[in-house]
């Protein structure tokens, strides 16, 4: 255990140092806080819409007024959570893919490997060291978003608001730890460092961008901005009611999308965080109740792909690597 954290310490000071981490992560935090930013504006502009329409009922002597809109401070996390997901998901791609990758171009391979360490405690140092990483950005991520909606959004924040905010970071940090450690392992499999690279940006293409999308396209529902059913006004049991006639449509649609980890992170997050309208203001235990697969599901990925980093990051698998 102690080689562990020996190796976990050496690669939080080699990341610590490394300009292109630094960088990836301040565009990251940049994204987000523009996200929040634009959210917030958008709102202000329904805003002045709605007040320039009473205005012009008032004047006609109308007292019908519709209800205002309303700002839902943690929506406005909604772009930091597709950000996070997709760049997100890459960054943390290539953080794991330089963890093996660096050790060879800074001819340091071979005398790591020539420690007298456990058979674990290479891939198992660099895993965990990897999570401390992500432990400290996401929490430095949260911060920032919190502050931008309460000076850019200028919306308050309740005390369940924070236990919400807390509950997505912690989902964020499993989905990025994910994509390091699958990173690591495919990279130390690879016969070359170019391949493992290669192979794993096509893992993510496939699983973040295109079953994704594909099961996005699939639903009728975002073929029109604002939704099909609620442009067409039509109410919810009728709406139900419709689906009901396309219910193997909408299982194989729904059967695409969660083959994605990265649905599983996008749902567990719009869930806790009220971005879905159906959770929006909802206790936790009842949105546990109806999220608690992902959350299993989720877990249990993590699991895989740790094990897989820690299983395929063999000595064998590195020396490959020197020659």
């Amino acid at each position: 255990m102690s080689s562990t954290w020996v190796i976990a310490q050496k690669e939080l000071l080699d990341l610590r140092r490394d300009r292109l981490f630094a960088v990836l992560i301040a565009f990251l935090a940049v994204a987000t806080l523009i996200s929040v930013g634009v959210a917030a504006a958008s709102f202000r502009t329904q805003l002045d819409a709605y007040n320039l329409y009473v205005q012009q009922l008032a004047a006609s002597g109308s007292t019908t007024v519709p209800a205002a809109p309303q700002l839902f401070p943690l929506q406005l996390l909604r772009g930091g959570v597709e950000y996070l997901e997709i760049l997100g998901a890459l960054f943390a791609i290539v953080l794991g893919y330089g963890t093996v990758a660096k050790e060879k171009y800074r001819g340091t391979l071979q005398l790591l490997l020539s420690r007298p360490v456990g058979r674990f405690a290479i891939p198992a140092g660099k895993v965990l060291g990897l999570a401390v990483v992500w432990f400290i950005v996401v929490a430095l991520l949260t911060v920032t978003t919190t502050v931008a909606i309460l000076v850019i959004g200028n919306a308050p924040l309740q005390g369940i608001d924070i236990a919400r905010i807390l509950i997505a970071a912690v989902v964020a940090w499993l989905y990025l730890l994910f994509w390091s450690a699958l990173a690591i392992g495919i990279t130390a499999l690879s016969h070359r460092l170019s391949t493992g690279l290669i192979v794993a940006i096509v893992v993510w293409l496939v699983f973040v961008l295109i079953i994704p999308q594909i099961g996005d396209t699939m639903d009728p529902d975002n073929q029109v901005p604002g939704g099909l059913f609620a442009t067409l006004q039509i109410q919810k049991p009728d709406e139900l009611k419709v689906l009901a006639n396309f219910a193997v449509f909408d299982s194989i649609r729904n059967g695409l999308e969660v083959s994605s980890i990265t649905k599983h992170f996008e749902r567990l997050s719009f869930a806790f965080l009220g971005i879905k309208d159906k959770y929006n203001q909802q206790p936790l235990g009842l949105v546990w109740a109806d999220m608690w697969g992902y959350a299993i599901t989720l877990a249990a990925a993590i699991l895989a792909s740790v094990t897989f980093a820690v299983g395929f990051t063999t000595r064998r698998n590195l020396q490959r690597k020197i020659s």
